[in-house]
């Protein structure tokens, strides 16, 4: 495949490894978990999307298509919520919030 789609592709899929690949190593040179989620966030909102994009554009509508964008969508909706509940169980864990506190 060539064209103006696959050079959109190949950059959106390169953009969004490279997203990915830096929020990983940087999350991996933080030497305290709260520091650590922050670098969700690039991954989810920036990385994901741009991959998913790169897909939609190299096979066209579709099924595949629908289910990269779903799982993306879920992706977006789901990793601040996993992201504040890991930090309130580290709270937790470290005394920082008590067990018990609705909140």
């Amino acid at each position: 495949m060539s064209g103006p789609a696959h050079v959109a592709a190949v950059v959106c899929e390169t953009a969004g490894t490279v997203v990915v690949v830096a929020s990983a190593l940087a999350a991996l040179a933080m030497r305290h978990v709260y520091n650590r989620l922050h670098f969700l966030t690039p991954a989810t909102s920036l990385g994901a999307p741009l991959i998913a994009v790169a897909l939609v554009l190299e096979n066209g509508w579709g099924l595949t298509a629908g289910l990269d964008i779903l799982i993306v969508a879920l992706l977006a909706l789901s990793a601040p919520v996993l992201e504040a509940a890991t930090a309130r169980v580290v709270a937790q864990r470290t005394g920082l919030v008590d067990e018990e506190s609705p909140s």
